[in-house]
């Protein structure tokens, strides 16, 4: 079986399995500029590929697959049917760090990078490509944690290899982990490969339901009772990037943006439905913490990660307005395009002033922002 022929179609729908999401009117003005800065950031991307066909760091090939996935979703198609020279290079890079076990890293972040290298390999829609890709989903599965010491890390995915240090599932590579699972899974329209594997998808859910602040369904002990972290997620459970100290010197893991995003499109691609209390949760978090000024609880850091997880969970959710605290309608498409457009520099690149998580690389927040325009800009040509 083509393998390739089942991936394909998801591939380039509406930038990987977001939902249809009604048009805004009068929109022109806006996809133009939205494609005008997506053609200026590829555009820097491409002038500042690695002299080895890859970009940014070496050792990490996600650096490598992120460019080469706003490559191929670019809306036009126009890089994905041509595939050019620098784009041939970029993938042969990439394909370098290719392992024995069928992950694609080279010294460490085992699921992190395979993760998204294989969202990069499905986008490219290549048949040459076809058994790579089984083997880096194969792996990707295996990385799913059971058994753990600590028990509520069963189910979840971390950097990987599982079991090893920095293995320990958290919430943001369970998501990344899902992604690629979900858009290389063979579709339910031909023959599925007797050596198909796939994940404890329950085990997985319920994963991501002990990183979330709700008592109702999540009886840890840590998780606040603090009515602003109601709903939102934290990284791990009982692990949150965001706290607060009281002069008691009692800790609050406080809910944040990203992750809360995280949430979200993890209950998503795991097929939890939207009328499911612990989605409805999570988006009233969403709801009276939206902002586009900071990651809410983290201000600067990891900003543009925010941008790209919140283009996705919204998109995947099928949302066009999100209605906030206040009672305002926003249309969120139009506030991050516009957000975006204004904060990319003269030569076409984003850049984080903060430098967590690898947010000074222009490379890595070049491909987040363009990530997040283009999912904005093919969802601002659908038509209800």
């Amino acid at each position: 079986m083509k393998l390739v022929s089942l991936f394909l179609a998801m591939a380039v729908s509406q930038t990987l399995i977001a939902a249809d999401l009604p048009t805004p009117r009068d929109n022109t003005s806006l996809r133009n500029e939205v494609q005008l800065a997506i053609d200026r950031g590829l555009s820097w991307l491409q002038k500042n590929q690695n002299a080895d066909g890859g970009w940014s760091l070496p050792d990490y090939p996600a650096q490598t697959a992120l460019p080469l996935t706003a490559f191929m979703l670019e809306p036009s198609g126009k890089w994905r049917k041509e595939k050019p020279e620098f784009i041939q290079r970029g993938y042969a890079s990439m394909l370098k760090a290719v392992q024995p076990d069928g992950g694609i890293y080279v010294k460490g972040l085992a699921n992190y990078n395979t993760s998204i290298c294989l969202v990069a390999l499905v986008a490219a829609g290549e048949p040459r490509y076809d058994v790579t890709i089984q083997t880096a989903r194969d792996f990707v599965v295996g990385q799913q944690a059971k058994n753990m010491t600590d028990s509520s890390l069963d189910g979840g995915v971390g950097y990987g290899p599982v079991g090893t240090h920095g293995g320990n599932p958290d919430l943001s590579n369970t998501v990344m982990a899902l992604e690629a699972l979900r858009v290389s899974k063979p579709e339910a329209k031909g023959e599925i490969p007797a050596h198909y594997k796939d994940l404890n998808w329950q085990a997985v859910t319920e994963f991501v339901q002990r990183c979330q602040q709700l008592p109702e369904t999540n009886k840890a002990a840590w998780v606040s009772a603090d009515p602003n972290d109601r709903g939102g997620f934290i990284y791990a459970p009982g692990v949150s990037k965001a706290e607060t100290t009281a002069p008691d010197g009692k800790k609050t893991l406080r809910s944040y943006g990203s992750m809360s995003y995280a949430g979200l499109l993890s209950y998503l691609y795991a097929d939890v439905k939207k009328d499911d209390p612990r989605v409805v949760g999570v988006v009233d978090w969403l709801r009276k913490h939206y902002t586009l000024e900071e990651n809410p609880g983290m201000g600067p850091e990891g900003l543009y990660y925010y941008y790209g997880m919140m283009a996705k969970a919204l998109s995947v959710y099928g949302i066009g307005e999100l209605e906030t605290a206040d009672g305002r309608k926003v249309d969120w498409r139009k506030e991050m395009a516009l957000k975006l457009v204004n904060l990319q520099k003269p030569d076409g690149s984003w850049n984080n002033d903060n430098g967590r998580w690898m947010e000074k690389d222009p490379t890595l927040v070049t491909s987040y922002s363009v990530l997040a325009l283009e999912r904005i800009y093919r969802s601002l040509m659908v038509e209800k």
